[in-house]
């Protein structure tokens, strides 16, 4: 059993990989320890909101769900409705939500004092983990290193909203951190067809119900930046390939972030040839098994779904 602490901007896709990590653990094979949220796709009492609906709609309401950081470190914050709708979860209004007014750094510390394996998964901004420090066994979602970006021609969302955050999380990491960037993560798609499959996977799953106003959204809103109607899955992979569930490739590289060019904000840049002389900083996945993410994708409703029926 892999202990796991998520720390998300729960949109529609960071929906999804609390789905996956919640049909892992009903099935023994992870332990959420705890989730914590930043800001970015929508404010952090919207993210913690979505983060606790998600997890009760999944049958784990037990999981506790804590407010971070409200803001980047120095930059003001940008949402993205147009991205992740109002609320973040596309059409879906989660409503009201009982959330903990614990200490989400007390949580980080409580859960790498009682594990010594934790695995620290990142989809949002990099906000809490710059502020709380180095944790080994980090996986990063952010990023675009030798690709285009998605919110400026060099940057991707995560890592724009706070520049100032990731590039201190790289600094400040004594140990690579695995990063998932935009070359790989947009490999991942999910559409009508692949939804309809999965909604059927997931059977009596209570959050199944609510997958396809979810997606509508997001499969709108790909289509009018010419995308095509699908919806790009960018941190359900990542927890995939943090977990190793799927065949993936890394190379060991120095990697720094702009953060205070106006035009270049947000751009990662990766040293490949060691031109820095400094030490590699992250691990860089430059390839996945997109098939076997697919595949394990339906495994993992397959277990939420046999999880649910016997609740009921």
């Amino acid at each position: 059993m892999i202990p796991v602490l998520i720390d998300c901007d729960t949109g529609i896709d960071d929906a999804l990989a609390l789905m996956y990590l919640a049909a892992l653990h009903h099935e023994g094979e992870v332990e959420i320890v705890g989730a914590t949220t930043t800001a970015g796709n929508v404010d952090v009492q919207q993210t913690a909101v979505n983060t606790r609906w998600v997890l009760d709609k999944c049958g784990l309401g037990n999981v506790p769900v804590v407010v971070g950081e409200p803001v980047p470190l120095q930059v003001p914050l940008t949402t993205t409705p147009e991205t992740h709708g109002e609320f973040g979860l596309g059409y879906i209004n989660p409503g009201a939500q009982d959330i903990s007014r614990d200490s989400w750094q007390d949580i980080w510390r409580n859960a790498i004092a009682q594990y010594a394996d934790l695995q620290l998964i990142v989809t949002g901004p990099a906000t809490n983990l710059a502020t709380f420090g180095h944790v080994q066994n980090t996986t990063l979602m952010g990023g675009s290193y030798l690709y285009p970006g998605n919110t400026t021609p060099t940057a991707e969302w995560n890592t724009w909203v706070d520049p100032h955050g990731a590039k201190q999380a790289f600094a400040q990491a004594k140990d690579p951190i695995t990063v998932c960037s935009l070359g790989v993560t947009e490999r991942f798609t999910i559409n009508p067809q692949t939804l309809n499959t999965l909604i059927d996977a997931l059977g009596t799953t209570p959050i199944a119900a609510y997958l396809p106003e979810m997606l509508r959204f997001y499969f709108e809103f790909h289509d009018s930046q010419g995308e095509g109607y699908l919806a790009q899955i960018h941190d359900l992979l990542t927890v995939m390939i943090a977990l190793g569930k799927i065949p993936f490739n890394t190379r060991k590289v120095t990697v720094d972030v702009e953060a205070d060019s106006e035009l270049m904000r947000g751009t990662t840049v990766v040293d490949l040839r060691g031109h820095w002389g400094r030490k590699a900083n992250a691990l860089l996945v430059d390839d996945v098994d997109v098939d076997a993410a697919h595949a394990e994708l339906l495994r993992a409703a397959i277990l939420l779904n046999r999880f649910a029926s016997e609740v009921t």
